[in-house]
């Protein structure tokens, strides 16, 4: 396992702290009332940013049932296929938030960049979501040779999406695995991997930036309704606690300020720990969701995650 605490110059830390101070004080709507979740869901999180490529909506169906999904790839022949699964804390969020993100990525490391859609909670709960994820990798790792002339495949996917990405590699690997042999990686951005909650999450307070402490107890409650602390913890639910024997190489990206830093230290040395080949990428003075947020340190942070799977994808 490789733990990188990354540096960053002296002025961007005094950038991010003014970030950070707006980002505590900010006025938070309850997701749990209709009104908060509409506004929430109507909120866009992420810096507007240009995109050079125009993503395609498709509905897909393979073995595991239908999908929708957002294809972004450039022009000429591809080194793989990112399968990117967004965040939003399982209750709000799309594809097309990480538009700017993956259009980077897809033209910096010559990918295509496959999102899923996946069903929202609280109406509907766990496993629908992860439901939709499997169906929509599973059409992929059966047609990416088809229909992108390549067999590689990096796995992504930021918070709650880095939970569900978890999940799906762990379902591909135990239910399909001549499919799974084509996953070569996972990046997994700052997620949840421990739905009973790390010390870290459980220190987060209503004053934390981005992701404050009731935040964390509300998208739980409402994506996994009826579970209690035991049963948040068996590995089908929460992913640090599943058997992570035969993962691929994985990098984990976190801020260290997100109340989910010990997710990726723990995930990321399980990972190791189960034999899989595991980098962890802490940056500093970064909170939740800094990447593509927060440019001061989301920006280097997405172009390490970029050069790394090209770098994989070049292997």
């Amino acid at each position: 396992m490789t733990f990188r605490f990354e540096t960053v110059p002296e002025s961007t830390l005094d950038q991010m702290r003014k970030i950070n101070a707006q980002l505590s004080a900010a006025d938070l709507p309850d997701p749990t009332t209709a009104e908060g979740l509409a506004t929430m869901r109507g909120t866009t999180f992420q810096v507007p940013a240009p995109i050079e490529l125009t993503p395609v909506d498709r509905t897909v169906s393979g073995s595991a049932g239908e999908a929708t999904v957002r294809i972004i790839r450039p022009d000429g022949p591809l080194d793989g296929v990112v399968f990117h699964v967004h965040g939003g804390g399982f209750v709000l969020g799309a594809p097309a938030d990480d538009d700017a993100v993956n259009d980077l990525l897809a033209r910096t490391a010559g990918v295509a960049v496959v999102s899923v859609r996946y069903r929202l909670a609280p109406e509907h709960p766990f496993p629908a979501n992860l439901d939709d994820c499997l169906a929509a990798a599973v059409w992929l790792a059966g047609a990416v040779a088809e229909e992108f002339g390549t067999d590689r495949i990096v796995v992504s996917g930021y918070s709650a999406g880095g939970h569900l990405a978890a999940q799906t590699l762990l379902r591909l690997r135990d239910g399909f695995p001549e499919l799974f042999r084509r996953i070569v990686g996972a990046s997994l951005v700052f997620g949840v991997y421990d739905l009973a909650r790390t010390p870290s999450s459980r220190s987060a307070t209503p004053d934390t930036p981005v992701l404050p402490s009731r935040w964390i107890d509300q998208f739980v409650g409402m994506a996994f309704p009826g579970l209690g602390r035991e049963k948040l913890r068996e590995g089908g639910v929460s992913p640090l606690y599943a058997d992570l024997h035969g993962m691929p190489p994985a990098l984990f990206t976190v801020g260290e300020l997100d109340p989910l830093l010990d997710d990726s230290l723990f995930m990321a040395a399980r990972w190791r720990a189960a034999d899989g080949a595991s980098e962890l990428a802490v940056w500093p003075e970064s909170p939740h969701g800094f990447v593509g947020m927060t440019p001061p340190t989301g920006r280097p942070a997405q172009q390490r995650i970029n050069a790394w799977v090209k770098a994989l994808l070049s292997e």
